[in-house]
């Protein structure tokens, strides 16, 4: 089957058949195993492909069905998605880090008939609660290695069912089915369900049209100026927007390259060999790379310290300036252009940023100074606000109007307001049309003139930028009125890179208190510096040298707040270390790292009660999660520290 050139393609069998047409040797995707790099040209993809949806289709796959995909990036679980929309069955991304009963509820909710998996993990796992799943038929495996002895009357290799796909597609009536399952797709059709990450509850599945998604991703295409000389690493989890947006639905639009890593534990070291022009990571890898970026230079002599610290001033003063070109001294110039050479080069060749032109986050809020200090590094690093509902893009920042503290205007053919409760509401072109089998919902999420409402607070500034607070729901007022943003704070504090998570608490009372996680890297780096000795990250946690570090950060956090007039009632009065890490496991975070605030709020609120109450230490006792499903307790005596306030008239006058 072949396309025109000129035809504008309204599914994505479609965009992939025309990109095999138009640029077929160009290359499509790549994936590293065993250390080598392999690549898949856009027509050796189409030719997989179609063979992948003859086999499936053989099977008994039949346009409707849905079709959970459960793994880590791979080509074959791409090839997955792309088969069974070949067939017209719909795709379900799951995480392939959910645990058996999350696994269950999105595969019983969507009425999953196949399941394509990445492992014997995933296998596992769903053969844990087939009792749960009565409409699962089929499962298709990426890696054999531990399957051998499994029954396979219902398990099939993937690799044999493009096989068997490629001997039936010689018979003609093969080919001219799966020519017709692609001409007969049309824009109107489910084209993915993604589920939402479940912040606020159980996760829905938001469905999503072909032509809302290709629409969306052709405007974003324009607007970045992608092409088909792009590359990009494909390290974000499947069953996110994020993920199936960037790369999947713009690869096929603008036809880059999507390269998938060895491994998630690999993906920092591939990142640096494939060298992508086109990078999105959530707010934690960029504060995870900074983290690591200290912790080196702590460990470096005397000179280098010196030398990154004096050039990270230089860039501070000059670097974002440059990237927006503003105008610079020509003193300013020289300098930066000696820290490129001596510091920021080399530290962006290191990460793998070197050749990016276009980098975003987005997911949740990005700390203003960590934001920064990757754009005065020469990263031309912006933010996108977005929702699964809108098939991500909502807001994004051109170049040449970057600000930390906005999310940029609507980006092309999105419409945003305000309401007047200050929540913000858009429609846009890839705009969901429902949430699964959840009428009320839908309803609920959606105003009588088709906007879909955020449950963000947000306003914009006078350029037309848009400006988010935080959840509509958990923008707060301490008791003698003050604003209470709980993730504004939140963000200055995961700034330090001793810090990995905060969740702070103060709404209605009378102030502000909080509860951190430790870096287990970063700190455990320095006590090795400091010959401070550990057998736990609890014990960690507890040590009150590590208390005093922590303690610092928080003041540090409250003398900046202190010169902002809207937050500065928002400082932290009282904080603790918690005994363990929050974990998507123990339901703390979502399964895109997103705090799960009233849960925790619940779980944890002895120690809220302890820290209002003005004890000094408080006993908990956790129950948690290990790794092999088992659940199991942990018990702790948990130290409070008060935090000293700055005034803010003073700090005001000394500014």
């Amino acid at each position: 089957m072949t396309t025109s050139a000129s035809a504008r393609p309204d599914t994505f069998p479609k965009l992939l058949a025309h990109n095999a047409a138009v640029r077929g040797t160009r290359p499509a995707i790549r994936h590293k195993d065993y250390g080598i790099w392999q690549t898949w040209t856009w027509a050796e993809s189409y030719e997989i492909v179609r063979a992948y949806a003859a086999g499936l289709s053989g099977i008994g796959v039949r346009r409707g069905d849905a079709i959970a995909i459960v793994g880590t990036n791979r080509p074959k679980l791409y090839w997955s998605v792309m088969a069974a929309q070949v067939l017209g069955a719909v795709p379900v991304p799951v995480y392939a880090d959910a645990v058996a009963d999350e696994l269950a509820y999105v595969l019983a909710n969507a009425e999953v008939k196949y399941a394509a998996v990445q492992d014997q993990e995933q296998v596992d796992k769903l053969l844990s609660v087939s009792d749960r799943l009565p409409h699962l038929a089929h499962l298709f495996y990426d890696e054999p290695r531990g399957l051998r002895d499994y029954d396979h009357e219902r398990l099939h290799a993937i690799d044999e069912i493009i096989a068997i796909g490629r001997d039936a597609l010689t018979e003609n009536a093969m080919r001219d089915r799966i020519d017709e399952s692609i001409e007969q797709g049309t824009g109107a059709d489910v084209s993915i369900i993604l589920y939402t990450s479940g912040t606020t509850g159980r996760s829905k599945g938001v469905v999503l049209t072909a032509k809302g998604c290709i629409d969306a991703a052709t405007d974003t295409v324009t607007f970045d100026k992608l092409t088909e000389r792009d590359e990009v690493l494909a390290y974000l989890p499947l069953a996110w927007v994020g993920d199936h947006y960037l790369n999947y639905a713009q690869g096929l639009v603008a036809g880059f390259c999507m390269a998938c890593p060895e491994s998630p534990e690999t993906a920092e070291q591939d990142l640096r060999e494939i060298g992508p022009t086109f990078y999105f990571a959530p707010p934690r890898v960029f504060e995870a790379l900074l983290t690591r970026v200290m912790i080196r230079m702590e460990d470096a002599g005397p000179l280098k310290r010196k030398l990154f610290h004096h050039f990270i001033g230089v860039a501070k003063r000059y670097g974002e300036k440059l990237l927006n070109g503003q105008s610079v001294p020509i003193g300013g110039r020289l300098l930066y252009g000696l820290g490129e050479v001596l510091i920021y080069g080399p530290l962006k060749n290191v990460l793998g940023f070197t050749r990016i032109r276009t980098a975003y986050t987005a997911g949740e809020a990005i700390g203003p100074d960590l934001f920064s200090f990757y754009r005065s590094l020469g990263l031309n690093l912006k933010q996108l606000y977005g929702q699964t509902e809108a098939f991500l893009y909502v807001t994004a920042q051109p170049d040449g109007q970057i600000r930390a503290d906005t999310v940029g205007p609507p980006t092309p053919n999105v419409e945003i307001r305000i309401a007047d409760n200050g929540e913000v509401q858009f429609r846009s072109p890839g705009q969901f049309r429902e949430y699964y089998r959840d009428a009320d919902k839908t309803a609920e999420t959606l105003t009588e003139d088709g906007f879909v409402k955020t449950g963000d607070a947000g306003f914009f500034e006078p350029d037309g930028h848009l400006k988010i607070i935080d959840r509509a729901k958990d923008v707060g007022k301490l008791a003698d009125g003050s604003l209470f943003p709980p993730k504004y704070v939140e963000n200055k504090l995961k700034f330090f890179h001793n810090i990995k998570e905060a969740v702070v608490f103060g709404d209605g009372r009378d102030f502000v208190t909080c509860f951190l996680n430790i870096d287990l890297t970063a700190v455990g780096n320095w006590a090795e510096r400091n010959n401070v000795s550990y057998a736990s990250y609890q014990e960690l946690a507890g040590h009150p040298r590590v208390y005093q570090m922590l303690q610092k950060n928080v003041e540090d956090v409250n003398r900046s707040l202190a010169q902002e007039p809207l937050m500065a009632g928002a400082q932290v009065h009282r904080f603790l270390i918690l005994h363990k890490e929050l974990d998507a496991d123990d339901g703390e975070l979502t399964r895109t790292q997103k705090v799960r605030r009233s849960f925790i709020a619940e779980r944890y609120q002895p120690l809220i009660d302890a820290l209002y109450s003005g004890k000094t230490e408080e006993d908990i006792t956790t129950e948690v999660t290990f790794e092999d499903g088992r659940k199991g307790s942990i018990s702790a005596r948990v130290q409070i520290r008060d935090a000293a306030v700055a005034p803010v008239a003073a700090v005001q006058q000394a500014a």
